[in-house]
């Protein structure tokens, strides 16, 4: 693909990201994506046949994105506290940002599509901190905590915030005290 499928395919993430996050994934079309996004029917098929699979990406650009830079950090020697202090503030920032979450359209997505994908997806988030987590307890960073118990309680509390927060105004004392939370879990006592 040249540089204007690239920047198109970018294009088209963005503008879709922007719907979804404003009306949920159900009540997108592709004829609402060529309208946003200034493209014939033919220009948008060339790159997404769905909404579903231009969903699909928005995701996994995102994850891949999340993945490569703990991956890049821990592969440069990068203090595991300031990897997690990093994600921690990403996580704080989205669970406060309820306009340009995609959480309502995740739910959507994963009633009314096979939810195949979103278990793959889970298991590399999962993957991701579990990675975070080990680095950091062989560091000496972190103290030595049950890592598959601290990434269930990272990746579903914070799932599960950014849902609740579509329905009720979620206060920035408590997205604060969520990740404060984590990082005294993780860091523990004299670490």
């Amino acid at each position: 693909m040249g540089i204007k499928g690239v920047k198109t395919k970018e294009l088209i993430r963005h503008q879709a990201y922007r719907l979804f996050a404003e009306k949920g994934f159900s009540a997108i079309s592709m004829k609402d994506l060529c309208e946003a996004c200034g493209l014939s029917r033919g220009g948008l098929y060339r790159h997404y046949g769905s909404t579903q699979q231009v969903f699909e990406d928005i995701l996994e650009e995102t994850l891949k994105a999340d993945e490569e830079m703990v991956q890049e950090s821990m592969k440069e020697g990068a203090s595991a506290g300031e990897i997690l202090e990093g994600l921690l503030e990403r996580m704080r920032q989205e669970m406060l940002d309820e306009k340009h979450s995609l959480s309502y359209a995740l739910y959507e997505y994963s009633v009314k599509c096979d939810n195949r994908f979103m278990i793959e997806q889970n298991c590399k988030a999962k993957q991701k901190w579990q990675k975070l987590i080990e680095y950091g307890i062989q560091r000496g960073e972190f103290a030595a905590v049950n890592v598959e118990q601290m990434t269930d309680i990272i990746l579903y509390a914070y799932q599960g915030v950014r849902m609740w927060s579509r329905m009720v105004r979620l206060e920035e004392k408590t997205a604060q005290n969520i990740v404060d939370r984590i990082r005294t879990d993780l860091e523990g006592e004299g670490v």
